[in-house]
């Protein structure tokens, strides 16, 4: 009967203590939204590393890909691989600038995959994703908070995220998602701007400046 007891407590606080520890993750993760989201927009420049045990590719490699973003709201401009990504609240428009061609599609990126996209950014764990405190590092002399998010779809082809937080500033430092393939992809911001002068027309595309520039729209 002891064993019982002794038992079913144990249960009981280890419950409780993740449940305390899943609150505090959810709690860090609404700060942190709620403090960039008020921001009128952002800039963010990136890296992108990619890392797979299994394939025996490591971090380090192959050199980073770069890339920058401007966020309002849920509109972007993304420069990436040389392509730029225009999201204007409603359609997408997708730059290749090497083959000069532009396609254009209703809404945001298909997020049916489970990959992380821009304007969710900032509230794409809001919804089906079970939380935990991580651990808290010292990055390049910055104190980081992890946060590990874990898929509820069992067939996600994302299981697991973890997303990186500055202590001090609050803001998104590092994302990093391991795929079911064991591939493991991280961002990590290395510039950030908030509120810088942007026009009207910033997310707008320009259909005829690109039409004059010889590039084929779909």
């Amino acid at each position: 009967m002891r064993k019982f007891v002794v038992l079913f407590f144990s249960l009981f606080l280890t419950s409780l203590t993740f449940s305390q520890n899943s609150l505090e993750a959810k709690t860090l993760l609404d700060e942190v939204s709620s403090k960039m989201s008020a921001y009128d927009n952002m800039f963010i420049g990136f890296s992108q590393t990619l890392s797979n045990e299994e394939a025996g590719i490591e971090e380090g490699d192959e050199p980073p890909i770069r890339g920058e973003i401007n966020l309002k709201g849920e509109k972007y401009s993304l420069m990436y691989l040389g392509n730029r990504f225009i999201y204007d609240g409603k359609k997408l428009y997708v730059i290749n600038n090497e083959e000069k061609e532009i396609s254009t599609s209703e809404g945001d990126m298909d997020a049916d995959d489970g990959f992380i996209y821009p304007s969710k950014l900032l509230s794409f764990y809001k919804e089906g994703y079970n939380f935990e405190m991580g651990k808290l590092v010292n990055l390049k002399g910055r104190k980081i908070q992890f946060v590990t998010l874990n898929p509820i779809d069992s067939d996600s082809d994302i299981i697991k995220v973890e997303l990186g937080v500055d202590a001090k500033t609050k803001h998104i430092y590092k994302l990093i998602q391991t795929g079911s393939n064991g591939a493991k992809t991280s961002f990590t911001i290395t510039s950030f701007k908030s509120n810088q002068p942007l026009s009207d027309s910033f997310f707008t595309f320009d259909r005829e400046k690109y039409l004059k520039q010889k590039y084929t729209i779909d």
